[in-house]
């Protein structure tokens, strides 16, 4: 079995992602998935674990713009959307993860 760059995997999955996430909300993450098993081979696992990761990776962006635009329109409730955007980032960071996991996956097995 042929092994990729399992750090460009996930970056290029991130960027995906973070790219479709807004206009594709659930294809979004899962395309970037696909995309990073696919760079990344090695078979389901390592593609999973890729896609895992990119997810992590997207969700954490994600998470900070929204802190920062929160914070910005609130001005002064900056602290509780900030403490919003805490609940949002572990919500964010399962969804993404998950659904990166799950392309990752697919683009592992079909990247083999």
């Amino acid at each position: 079995m042929a092994k990729g760059n399992f750090w460009l995997a996930a970056l290029a999955g991130f960027i995906i992602m973070v790219l479709l996430g807004g206009v594709l909300p659930i294809l979004g993450p899962i395309i970037g998935g696909v995309v990073a098993g696919l760079i990344a081979k090695g078979g389901m696992w390592n593609g999973a674990k890729a896609g895992c990761v990119a997810g992590i990776f997207g969700a954490l962006v994600t998470s900070i713009i929204a802190l920062v635009i929160g914070t910005m329109a609130l001005g002064l409730l900056g602290f509780l959307a900030a403490l919003g955007v805490g609940l949002i980032l572990v919500i964010l960071a399962l969804y993404f993860a998950i659904l990166g996991l799950v392309g990752g996956a697919i683009g592992g097995i079909v990247g083999n």
